[in-house]
């Protein structure tokens, strides 16, 4: 695509898949769930157009990089060791973050654990929360959302107290994998959001579902083909991976994130809309943690896609905060 060039590279003892383009100071993007480094397509050509060298990998267990199979390989802390060893390789001290739904997460643990590697963050729709030492995080969920809750469903599902891998895989190979895709990423209902048992992902023959301009076919066919390749297991042990996190943070509980942040997110994001996320980061509770939080930006009538439904938008975002430094 346009000059983007394609490599494989050993970090943190597994093969990772990186898209680059571009010369200069480093801008490493993380994507989410369910995305590729693909998400970053046109923030890649825009920001190496400025003078930048823009950097997306596919995530530990996405697209062409390396899955391993146990859920305890999708912790924090291997995630940020594949980040550190990868800003190790391209040979330079510090980047210039940008990250986006999983990847915003786990680019604040890169910069609660290693922030002297960051320049400065933009993040993306998912605002740093706080470690609750009192619970594990998916009884909290459960407790405040419900069991359908989707970060609750996606778990694996115990049935007489054994274990029983890929439910929610299965339920997706019945949608069929690209109007899961579709589904997801054109949902504009707000928070939280919640898969039933009964059709989880709201996948009706007779109400297809419009594909905004944003997202053409061959977009959309793109992420069908790698993850009908790959499967989702890779990306749903992020979310399995929760209460490990919890438990190899403890040290971490209180400290705040010390980078220069700037948040962008848009008004129809599932996330922001989710109940007490806007009093969060809107008064006070944002900046009490992340002390050098520099910009907050809503922008109006946008989805949680954002970086894609409003690409020009977010690169001029992230070249007028990064070009400051």
């Amino acid at each position: 695509m346009e000059g983007i060039s394609h490599r494989m590279v050993k970090v943190n003892g597994i093969d990772m898949h990186i898209a680059e383009k571009g010369q200069g100071p480093v801008v490493l993007f993380l994507h989410g769930f369910p995305e590729l480094w693909y998400s970053w397509r046109h923030q890649i050509l825009a920001l190496s157009s400025l003078g930048y060298h823009a950097v997306a990998p596919d995530l530990r267990g996405y697209g062409d990089t390396e899955a391993p199979a146990s859920i305890s390989s999708y912790s924090c802390l291997h995630i940020v060791g594949d980040l550190i060893a990868l800003i190790d390789y391209l040979g330079v001290e510090q980047v210039f973050l940008v990250a986006h739904d999983w990847g915003a997460l786990i680019g604040w643990y890169l910069c609660l654990f290693r922030p002297d590697r960051v320049k400065a963050y933009v993040c993306l729709s998912v605002p740093y929360r706080p470690r609750n030492p009192k619970m594990k995080p998916v009884d909290s969920m459960k407790l405040v959302f419900g069991e359908d809750y989707y970060m609750c469903r996606f778990q694996l599902q115990s049935k007489l107290k054994i274990l029983e891998p890929g439910v929610i895989e299965a339920e997706i190979a019945r949608a069929g994998t690209e109007e899961v895709l579709k589904k997801i990423l054109t949902d504009r209902k707000p928070g939280p959001p919640c898969l039933p048992k009964e059709n989880p992902f709201g996948i009706y023959p007779e109400e297809p579902v419009t594909m905004p301009s944003w997202l053409p076919e061959a977009v959309l066919s793109f992420y069908a083909t790698k993850y009908s390749q790959k499967g989702f297991t890779g990306g749903l042990n992020y979310y399995r991976a929760l209460d490990l996190n919890w438990e190899l943070t403890a040290s971490w509980t209180g400290a705040p994130v010390i980078v220069p942040v700037k948040f962008v997110v848009g008004d129809l994001d599932m996330v922001y809309t989710t109940p007490g996320m806007k009093e969060f980061v809107n008064s006070g509770g944002f900046k009490h943690y992340v002390p050098l939080l520099e910009e907050v930006v809503v922008m109006e009538g946008v989805g949680h896609f954002i970086n894609q439904e409003k690409a020009e938008d977010i690169s001029n975002h992230i070249y007028d905060y990064i070009s400051k430094y």
